[in-house]
């Protein structure tokens, strides 16, 4: 802890450390854009659904180091219904997300999961007795307008991987909802591990329906998927620990970029430029959000971009 009683030379606190924030944020975009390359180049196989089950249940690995907490916890039967809750509704997130990867580009799966935190301030106001300013409201148009540059219906073919990621975001924007809802009542760390435990729990009687048995290999990137989506999520907390979400907001741009080179360069796949233009649209309404709770001084219901990753 700083103690803000020396009048000698004082450690910067960790919200004075923008530089480390961006850096973090960086890292975290790219962690996140290696987990979608991966599943992309895992391709279909392996049905989504088997794909996301596997996924969280070599991921469970890394839950090893929570479990002295999770023993110590006392859960209440509501908390134990928000937790399944959760589970069932990041579940669905998770095979939509899973099965869009495999129908459209990189660069249209991470601009349309920028609008889960549209969903999430959508959400807060009707289920949470948020208040809606009329700028939030302003930014909520202009992030779906983005989602219609994006889509483009009438004038391009709108294909089952562009609905799959509406509901994709629908889902991860209801199921942070739902972790607002448990997180006053229990250690946060059991909130991470109750998700990933009853994700795994969900996913395994879709995952059985369609099974399809996998090879080494497929093992090998399901397990780095969990790899560097765990390690995705631990840097974002690093970001958000060392600069305000205002600072670090602004970074996530960065993944729609990489998402694209990547994908034009590794996949094949045509940059468009109106997916690109549709994608800054919904993370400057994003952005804009975070940045009016900050200067109000509110408490932050919006998440950030990242924050309701697969």
């Amino acid at each position: 802890m700083t103690d803000n009683s020396q009048t000698t030379t004082t450690p910067q606190s960790p919200a004075s450390q923008p530089v480390m924030g961006v850096f973090w944020m960086l890292v975290t975009g790219l962690c996140f854009v290696a987990v979608t390359a991966l599943v992309k180049y895992l391709g279909d196989r392996i049905p989504p659904a088997e794909s996301a089950f596997l996924r969280y249940l070599l991921g469970l690995v890394f839950l090893v180091p929570m479990l002295p907490a999770l023993r110590r916890t006392e859960i209440s039967k509501r908390l134990w219904q928000l937790f399944a809750l959760r589970g069932f509704v990041h579940t669905l997130g998770v095979i939509l997300w899973f099965f869009a990867m495999t129908q459209i580009p990189l660069a249209e799966v991470t601009a349309m999961n920028y609008l889960s935190p549209i969903y999430v301030s959508i959400g807060a106001a009707l289920f949470l007795g948020e208040r809606m300013a009329l700028r939030r409201v302003g930014a909520i148009v202009v992030a779906l307008i983005g989602a219609l540059i994006i889509l483009r219906p009438g004038f391009r073919e709108v294909e089952m991987g562009h609905i799959a990621m509406l509901f994709t975001a629908l889902a991860f924007g209801a199921s942070y909802l739902l972790a607002k809802s448990t997180v006053g009542g229990t250690n946060p760390v059991v909130v991470v591990a109750m998700l990933s435990i009853w994700v795994t729990i969900f996913l395994a009687p879709f995952a059985i329906s369609v099974w399809v048995t996998p090879n080494l290999w497929e093992l090998a990137i399901l397990f780095a998927v969990a790899s560097f989506a765990t390690a995705g999520h631990y840097t974002m907390t690093l970001a958000f620990a060392a600069a305000p979400v205002t600072v670090t907001q602004p970074v996530t741009f960065l993944q729609l970029l990489w998402a694209t080179l990547l994908g034009a360069l590794v996949f094949a796949e045509p940059v468009d430029i109106w997916v690109v233009a549709g994608g800054c649209l919904i993370l400057a309404a994003v952005s804009f959000i975070t940045w009016r709770e900050a200067v109000l001084k509110k408490r932050a219901i919006t998440p950030a971009s990242l924050a309701t990753k697969v």
